[in-house]
């Protein structure tokens, strides 16, 4: 960072343009800033943010030339200041205005290849090696990264960007101001399977699709299954981190995130605005209906979630780690658990408790 920069009152512009912000400025609106830094380390020339209560001792001796707080730590704070009613909020749409990503230069790169029967819409940006195949429609200013492939018949819309060495299998369709990342691998095929009358497996025919909607992000390393006969579906707002597997036929509604090392059963259904911490596995018995979440339900890490949430709530499962030694007894113990219920039921009624 460092080659952009802004004055306060621009910062304070930018945020009053891109959201519903009140902003005011404490002290001196033309000072520049070039960069961002957290609120221990920052240096001169750098906007950072106070958002918890408990890094306030932190303000009295930052180094930061502008600080985005709420109104009423202004009389606490030396330096000049954006001051809002959510500083995170407006420190996470500041952050855009020094995001210098590198950038495939507009245009199709000579080694890329392009069906001839793709619509490319107006100022895309195709790298090296890219494959587009037959049928695709590639909107206004869409970004492709070098080595990634768009399968046949696939729709991909305006100001989305495809990083590096990514794969969207045929018939997916990827909706407006998306994000996706390196490694990432969008319509494979679904896990499906049936066992024959010798034991075998027969495989199932996965002849659905991929919809995501708009402005989701997919991160690194993630796979999202085609459906079996309907589409797999992302709603629109749907935050997804790096080494996410989800199983064909899921539907994730709108404005959930869902952290890393998540595994999604094929026919489950997210609810809106729930969030799924790391490591959560959703996947309950064969035999069982499909699983469903409710919207506002937040899962976290690890837990296993083998049944339907009815209810908005949190919800945790899990072992919290031990010592190995107390960690080896109590799992012993865990495997007698029936045993030792039943002799306390058989105490309790003895001593008629």
């Amino acid at each position: 960072m460092g080659e952009v920069s802004y004055s306060l009152r621009e910062v304070a512009d930018y945020l009053t343009e891109v959201s519903s912000f009140n902003v005011s400025i404490k002290g001196d609106e033309e000072v520049t800033v070039s960069g961002l830094g957290a609120l221990g380390t920052a240096r001169k020339g750098d906007l950072t943010h106070l958002s918890k209560p408990g890094f306030k001792p932190l303000l009295f001796k930052t180094l930061a030339s502008a600080v985005i707080l709420k109104p009423a730590d202004a009389n606490d704070c030396s330096t000049n200041a954006l001051l809002v009613s959510n500083p995170y909020l407006a420190f996470a749409l500041a952050s855009h205005l020094f995001d210098e990503k590198p950038r495939v230069p507009v245009g199709v790169h000579e080694n890329a290849s392009i069906d001839p029967t793709v619509q490319l819409g107006a100022d895309v940006r195709i790298g090296p090696f890219v494959c587009v195949e037959a049928g695709s429609i590639i909107g206004d200013r869409v970004e492709i990264g070098a080595g990634s492939f768009i399968g046949s018949e696939s729709v991909v819309e305006a100001d989305t960007v495809i990083m590096p060495r990514v794969v969207i299998n045929y018939r997916t369709s990827i909706g407006s101001r998306c994000t996706i990342h390196s490694g990432s691998v969008i319509g494979a095929d679904g896990f499906g399977f049936t066992p024959t009358e010798s034991g075998a497996l027969q495989g199932i025919a996965q002849i659905g699709g991929v919809s995501i909607g708009c402005n989701v992000r997919i991160g690194a390393g993630t796979t999202i299954d085609r459906g079996a006969i309907e589409d797999t579906v992302i709603e629109d707002g749907v935050k997804i981190d790096n080494l996410v597997q989800i199983g064909h036929n899921c539907h994730i509604k709108a404005h959930t995130l869902i952290c890393g090392c998540v595994g999604i059963v094929g026919s489950t259904v997210v609810g809106k605005h729930c969030l799924i911490a790391g490591g959560v596995g959703i996947g309950g018995d064969v035999r069982t209906p499909p699983i469903s979440i409710v919207d506002f339900v937040t899962v976290s890490g690890m837990t296993h979630v083998s049944r339907s949430i009815k209810e908005p709530g949190v919800y945790s499962g899990g072992v919290l780690h031990s010592k190995s030694s107390a960690w080896k007894r109590n799992a012993l113990r865990f495997r007698n658990l029936d045993s030792m219920a039943k002799q306390l039921n058989r105490i309790e009624a003895k001593l008629k408790i």
